[in-house]
């Protein structure tokens, strides 16, 4: 099933595979709301508008992305399906610095698989599945190199990962970094520069 998800910038739809509701109903935002929208981060609920679609009237929530500044258009009776969300809250935040200082084995199956298996955790959007990945790339990254896919993917989620703490803490990305970085280092990992994904 694919939600149609409406880009203000360009003026062009777009389609994006639907996402489990983690909370099991639709969710209600208003103006002004801190949301996260899977794979493309921390964003803000700028307006909340009625359009017509075919004959009927929709409501849409205009979000606009923090990192690309990317304007985009969610019908709200389908944003839990979409897996938009609110940015996480103090106890989620502990939760996830207490998985990355944990010593646990990660999946170190075949690339296929486990590109697989990390890739529909991030298609969840919950903050917990994309640290798992963060940590578990992590960990394959110091043992041997990665694919370029997976280098990819790390880097997709130390943005994440980084960009909602930032936003849920209402600090500077430079202090979740040092955060992440003390966190990992428990379990002796080293948290990656973002100027290593840098060509």
């Amino acid at each position: 099933m694919f939600t149609v998800v409406y880009g203000v910038l360009p003026h062009e739809p777009f389609s994006l595979p639907s996402v489990p509701n983690m909370n099991g109903s639709d969710l209600n935002f208003h103006i002004g709301d801190k949301v996260v929208y899977p794979n493309h981060g921390v964003g803000v609920i700028e307006q909340i508008s009625s359009r017509s679609v075919g004959t009927n009237v929709e409501r849409f929530y205009l979000l606009h992305i923090k990192a690309s500044s990317l304007k985009v258009m969610v019908p709200c009776h389908n944003a839990g399906s979409v897996g938009l969300r609110r940015v996480v809250r103090n106890g989620e935040i502990q939760k996830v610095l207490d998985l990355l200082s944990i010593q646990e084995n990660g999946s170190t199956g075949d690339w296929k698989d486990r590109f697989k298996e990390n890739s529909e955790r991030m298609r969840t959007g919950a903050l917990i599945e994309v640290a798992w990945v963060l940590k578990n790339l992590i960990a394959l990254h110091q043992a041997k190199p990665l694919s370029f896919r997976e280098k990819k993917m790390l880097e997709r989620a130390r943005y994440l990962l980084v960009s909602e703490l930032a936003m849920a803490r209402n600090c500077e990305e430079s202090k979740i970094e040092e955060i992440l970085t003390a966190a990992l280092a428990k379990c002796k990992l080293r948290f990656p520069e973002a100027s290593e994904f840098q060509a």
